[in-house]
């Protein structure tokens, strides 16, 4: 007898995404997408397309402006208070981390296990001590993020996330600004999370990231999609995002292309921008 299919963590259906810039605006609209437990998706989008505010919504940070959005199978508009225990299940990182300049970076990674655990001060000490030897922040622990490039500001934005062991991860352009040596850290601590890292129990870890630069996310396993002219295209494999013809997945991909393509492209980004 075959099993039910699984339910999908996140779901969207004739979705429409606002901005918390100008609630006027639409970025995104018809929005469908399901998501399901322990997959890594990577959204690709040009400057302005909407990524960070499509974050925001997945996160449940902001509420759809039309359709209708699942969290493991519940409804879903907003994680307000009531809705905590599910909002703690997904951990967030914001592209530029939103640290407090006044805290300490490990102060800052505390944050999440001072707000919402019960945890004894001796535990949550040593919660901290591993994510920053997990994350190879020691040495800038005591700092402030005032003295620290931002590569450890990303940095921390992820220790911090982790500290309730979320099940989801989304991540807002993380590897944007980040030299190649920390991209590929951050790559590789990713994958060891999307596989089951044992820090966390071995379990997989879904991860859903955004970018504006295709090309160090190559990976087979991974699944691609793309925000142009505010839609959301599902691309699928990596295959078939190098296999596809659609010159903007090109340009994210630092193809060369002919002058009437790149000239259709500067045209359509300069329609679409604000």
């Amino acid at each position: 007898m075959n099993e039910p299919p699984a339910t999908p963590v996140i779901e969207m259906r004739d979705i429409q995404i606002g901005t918390m810039r100008d609630t006027s605006l639409t970025v995104l609209e018809n929005v469908n997408w399901s998501v399901a437990a322990g997959e890594f998706w990577v959204v690709a989008g040009q400057q302005h397309s909407g990524k960070s505010d499509f974050l925001l919504l997945t996160g449940g940070l902001m509420p759809p402006a039309a359709g209708d959005y699942k969290f493991f199978g519940n409804e879903t508009r907003i994680f307000d208070e009531t809705r905590l225990t599910d909002r703690l299940r997904m951990g967030f990182i914001f592209e530029n981390a939103q640290l407090f300049h006044y805290l300490t970076i490990a102060e800052n990674i505390a944050l999440p296990l001072q707000y919402h655990t019960n945890l004894p001060v001796d535990e949550g000490v040593q919660a901290i001590e591993d994510l920053l030897e997990l994350t190879e922040l020691k040495s800038v622990a005591h700092a402030t993020p005032a003295s620290l490039p931002r590569s450890w500001h990303k940095r921390a934005g992820l220790a911090r996330a982790l500290t309730l062991r979320p099940e989801i991860l989304l991540l807002d352009n993380p590897l944007g600004g980040l030299d190649a040596r920390h991209s590929q850290w951050w790559l590789r601590f990713l994958d060891q999370l999307w596989r089951g890292h044992p820090a966390f129990g071995g379990k997989p870890m879904t991860i859903i990231a955004t970018t504006d630069d295709l090309r160090p996310w190559r990976s087979a396993r991974r699944k691609f999609a793309l925000l142009k002219g505010k839609q959301f295209v599902t691309l699928g494999s990596w295959n078939e995002v190098s296999a596809t013809q659609e010159p903007l997945v090109k340009e994210l991909l630092a193809v060369p292309l002919e002058e009437p393509v790149a000239a259709a492209i500067e045209k359509e980004e300069r329609e679409t921008n604000f």
